[in-house]
């Protein structure tokens, strides 16, 4: 099992530029829920770890339900109590292989509102859609916790790429080309990237990111994901990302002294027109 604090992730081969043929795109689907036009999918990276961590995954989450369950309820309440709408919000994700499933959050943001506010768009700092109780929920991250039940139906991992929009998965992988390798394996409530790099705010906040998804999944492993999630706890306890980083020794394959052997992002020109948002 590969180590992945003891190897340079941008000198490796594994981290060359990837081949249109290496994607294996499939045709596209349609989403039940949303009525969008999923993006082409991307056939599912094969690991001897992946059997192991979905037993895993159940066994955390059934463990991490439990002891959530109260707060979980109880955050319900308080958005039920604060604002009008529900307590659950749902939105449509592509995960695994680009198939479209359902996340569950809890509500942070007034209902309805990117009918009201223009359409989707990123979130922003204090953004005025989020409400005071949202705002706490995210700070703490509360709002997560509703994707256990995700991860429990195998929609998601406990530990990989976040999940995207399937309105925006399009445009970003004419954009990006490396984008769809996301889709190689179950999105995550966690990740590198998550405990790493600040939410995404524009293409290049993207690329970046993408430099960690592919870190992970070309390296994925036991004691990799233990890591991301006790760095998960250390992020949460209030240490930065740098702090995260250097306790658990985490490969940083952006550093500017691996530039000149980074993974190149390859883009269209479109790029600098396209600027995807979402409000999640």
């Amino acid at each position: 099992m590969m180590n992945p604090s003891k190897k340079s992730y941008a000198s490796t081969p594994e981290f060359e530029p990837i081949r249109p043929s290496v994607l294996k795109l499939v045709s596209p689907t349609e989403s039940p829920d949303s009525g969008h036009r999923a993006s082409p999918q991307i056939a599912p990276s094969k690991s001897a770890y992946d059997p192991l961590k979905r037993i895993l995954d159940l066994l955390a989450c059934i463990v991490l339900l439990v002891f959530t369950c109260p707060i979980l309820l109880a955050g319900w309440l308080l958005v039920k109590a604060t604002s009008k709408g529900p307590g659950i919000y749902t939105q449509t994700r592509l995960g695994l292989g680009g198939r479209p499933f359902r996340i569950y959050k809890l509500r942070t943001m007034a209902n309805n509102c990117e009918a009201t506010s223009g359409g989707a768009k990123w979130s922003t700092v204090n953004d005025p859609r989020v409400t005071p109780v949202g705002r706490l929920f995210r700070k703490l991250h509360i709002d997560e916790l509703p994707q256990l039940f995700n991860v429990f139906s195998g929609d998601m991992s406990l530990v990989g790429p976040r999940p995207e929009r399937p309105e925006f998965v399009e445009p970003l992988s004419a954009s990006i080309r490396e984008y769809p390798l996301r889709l190689a394996v179950r999105p995550g409530v966690t990740g590198l990237a998550q405990i790493q790099l600040p939410s995404d705010t524009d293409l290049d906040s993207v690329r970046k990111k993408i430099v960690l998804d592919r870190c992970y999944i070309d390296s994925r492993g036991l004691w990799f994901d233990l890591k991301l999630i006790i760095g998960t706890a250390i992020y949460l306890a209030g240490f930065s990302y740098a702090a995260v980083r250097r306790l658990l020794a985490l490969p940083n394959p952006l550093m500017p002294c691996q530039q000149d052997s980074e993974i190149r992002i390859h883009s269209t020109p479109a790029q600098h027109e396209m600027t995807p948002q979402t409000s999640i």
